[in-house]
C-alpha cells in the first residue's frame, strides 16, 4: 500500500463519516421539530457521527473507498409519521433534509477551497480534504434523491402522490423497488454501474456549479 493511497483513503473515510453523520442528524432533527419524539428517544438528535454509523454500512464504505468508489450508508433514522404535526408534508421535509444537508456541506467545502485558491494559500493536504468534501457530498445528495427504496427520493416522490397510489408506491419500494435499486447498483455496464452512469452527469453539474473552473492542483 502506498503512503499516498492510505492518506487519500483516510481523508475520504473522514469526509464520508462526517457527511453521513450530518445527513442522518438532519433527518432526526427535522423529525424532532415536527413533533415526532422517536429520534430523540433513540439518541439520534446529535451531531456525534458515531451515533449514526451502521456497522455493515461502515465496513462496506471502507471496502468501496479503498477500491476507489466510496459507497456506504448510515444507520436509518426511525421515525413515526403518525406522531408528526402534519404527517404528509412533515415526512417530506424529513426526507429532503438529508440531501439538502449534503449540498450545504458541499457548499461550505467549496467556499473554503475557493478562498484558499483565490488567496494563493497552499496547503495540499487540506485542499485535498476540501475537494473530496465537495465531491463526496454532491454525490451523496444526488444518490439519495434517486426515487427508489430505501433512498430518500422515494419518500419525496410519495409525498406528492394521492391515495391509494401513495400507499402502493411505498409498498412497491419496500419490495420490488429495493431489488431494482440493487440491480442498478450492482449490474456492471461499460464504465461502471447503470446508477453511476445516470448520476455522474448530475453530480458533475453541481460540482462544477460549486467550484467553477478553479485551477485545482493535482
Amino acid at each position: 500500500m502506498g503512503g499516498g493511497s492510505i492518506v487519500l483513503f483516510l481523508i475520504t473515510m473522514a469526509v464520508l463519516i462526517l457527511a453521513i453523520g450530518i445527513h442522518e442528524f438532519a433527518h432526526a432533527y427535522i423529525a424532532d421539530l415536527s413533533g415526532d419524539p422517536t429520534p430523540r428517544m433513540m439518541g439520534r438528535v446529535t451531531l456525534n457521527p458515531i451515533a449514526h454509523l451502521d456497522p455493515m454500512g461502515t465496513l462496506f464504505m471502507a471496502i468501496t473507498t479503498w477500491s476507489g468508489y466510496g459507497l456506504g450508508w448510515g444507520k436509518p433514522v426511525m421515525v413515526r409519521h403518525d406522531k408528526m404535526n402534519n404527517p404528509r408534508w412533515d415526512s417530506l421535509l424529513v426526507a429532503i433534509a438529508g440531501p439538502i444537508s449534503n449540498l450545504l456541506q458541499a457548499a461550505v467545502y467549496a467556499v473554503l477551497l475557493r478562498g484558499m485558491l483565490l488567496s494563493g494559500l497552499v496547503a495540499p493536504l487540506f485542499m485535498t480534504f476540501l475537494l473530496i468534501g465537495v465531491i463526496v457530498n454532491v454525490s451523496l445528495a444526488v444518490f439519495n434523491m434517486i426515487p427508489l427504496g430505501p433512498l430518500d427520493g422515494h419518500w419525496i416522490v410519495g409525498a406528492f402522490l394521492p391515495e391509494p397510489i401513495r400507499t402502493q408506491w411505498f409498498q412497491f419500494n419496500r419490495g420490488i423497488g429495493s431489488f431494482v435499486f440493487l440491480a442498478l447498483v450492482l449490474i456492471p455496464v461499460q464504465g461502471g454501474s447503470i446508477l453511476g452512469l445516470v448520476m455522474s452527469p448530475i453530480a458533475d453539474f453541481f460540482t462544477t456549479l460549486l467550484l467553477g473552473n478553479l485551477p485545482i492542483p493535482s
